[in-house]
């Protein structure tokens, strides 16, 4: 064969080879995405293979694989209307608390849904909020009642505002009757299995998340907590003891500007919060009350201009046993002054199993993993 015809064997062959790099390997820059947004971020192809999401959750809410399979219902919303007690199909409502099963919710377009009453999501519900702009705002937001299996993903919700009670759909497609609630973003009740990825939360009454009354395996992920004074609350009151079991993983998410407290505030319960950014505090970063369990690491912490420097705050009641504290803090990074105050204790591990388990990175990585935390945007015609 002549030189000439090797070398058209070999241009053709280096022409596949590029065209197949391109085409099917991942985009160099998901190298440095997180290791949530790094099982799909990359694949152009997303939208049609949505429920893969499911796969990449870490932490205590584990892998969602109950949230999609061959029953899997697949729902569009297109109406943003909203009637608590007769939800029309095409409805936010309708997906969510009518429908029974495993249930996958997207939007037809851009929507600001504005809830009359809180939305109570059902069991193996998963709200996609990807490819469009969607705001919940601006009245009664999100609770999830006795409910578990359920994901909640790429929302805005914000200037959630107190309700009295009245009468609602339930999650379970059946009228019930709900008592006051206090306009959080997102409200954890008796709830198992929840995750909450890609989320960007910010200037409601009360708080934006809120786990309570024995709520447990819960992972919060990548979302973009700002403007709000009380931010995240794990755990009831002091007084409920059944929050003891609650485990909750906080990860890759970012907290500010203009953040106050709670990022989160423990009670009775376990925190493992890790690769998060905290741009400022007015008050503390991350407390607890009631003999709470915290291994905080990997963090970066970065103080306020003035004001408190500390990071962490302990409500001590006569009661408490000061010897079974956990706030253990592990590779954390600290700047402008912040400083965290351990406990005596050993440090509380995480103890996860292995689809709960994910490798936690340096806290050197912490503004690369935690910059695309929030709603990301999404077009027609890009990556995420």
């Amino acid at each position: 064969m002549s030189s000439q015809g090797m070398n058209g064997i070999l241009y053709r062959s280096v022409l596949l080879l590029v065209i197949t790099v391109t085409l099917f390997a991942p985009n160099l820059s998901a190298f440095t995405m997180n290791v949530i947004d790094n099982c799909w971020r990359w694949n152009p192809e997303w939208r049609r293979h949505r429920p893969q999401l499911a796969t990449c959750s870490v932490g205590y809410a584990g892998k969602m694989t109950n949230n999609f399979g061959k029953e899997l219902i697949h729902y569009k919303v297109t109406d943003h209307s909203d009637d608590p007690i007769n939800p029309k199909p095409g409805t936010l409502r309708y997906g969510a608390s009518v429908i029974q099963g495993k249930v996958w919710i997207t939007f037809q377009r851009d929507m600001h849904i504005k809830l009359h009453r809180p939305l109570l999501i059902s069991s193996f519900t998963s709200i996609d909020g990807r490819g469009v702009n969607i705001h919940i705002a601006h009245n009664a937001c999100f609770m999830i009642f006795k409910a578990s299996n359920i994901i909640i993903h790429g929302l805005r919700i914000h200037h959630c505002k107190p309700q009295g009670p009245g009468t609602v759909m339930g999650p379970e497609g059946k009228l019930i009757q709900l008592g006051h609630v206090d306009g959080d973003a997102i409200r954890l009740v008796t709830a198992s299995k929840i995750w909450i990825d890609h989320n960007t939360l910010y200037d409601c009454p009360d708080g934006l998340l809120d786990v309570t009354r024995g709520s447990t395996n819960v992972t919060v992920s990548n979302n973009w907590f700002r403007e709000q004074n009380k931010v995240m609350l794990l755990g009831h009151d002091d007084g409920f003891v059944r929050d003891q079991k609650m485990k909750v993983t906080v990860v890759y998410n970012y907290f500010g500007p203009n953040c106050g407290q709670r990022m989160p505030r423990i009670r009775h319960g376990y925190a493992h919060v890790a690769n998060n950014l905290y741009q400022g505090w007015m008050k503390y970063a991350i407390g607890g009350s009631m003999e709470p369990s915290l291994k905080s690491e990997a963090n970066l912490f970065i103080a306020p201009q003035s004001g408190s420097k500390e990071v962490t705050w302990r409500k001590e009641n006569l009661n408490d046993d000061l010897e079974k504290w956990e706030f253990y803090s592990v590779g954390d990074v600290f700047e402008n002054g912040a400083s965290f105050r351990e406990t005596k204790s050993v440090g509380a591990k995480p103890n996860y199993n292995m689809e709960q388990m994910f490798k936690v990175a340096e806290a050197k990585n912490v503004r690369q993993l935690s910059r695309s935390a929030g709603a990301l945007r999404c077009s027609k015609t890009s990556r995420c």
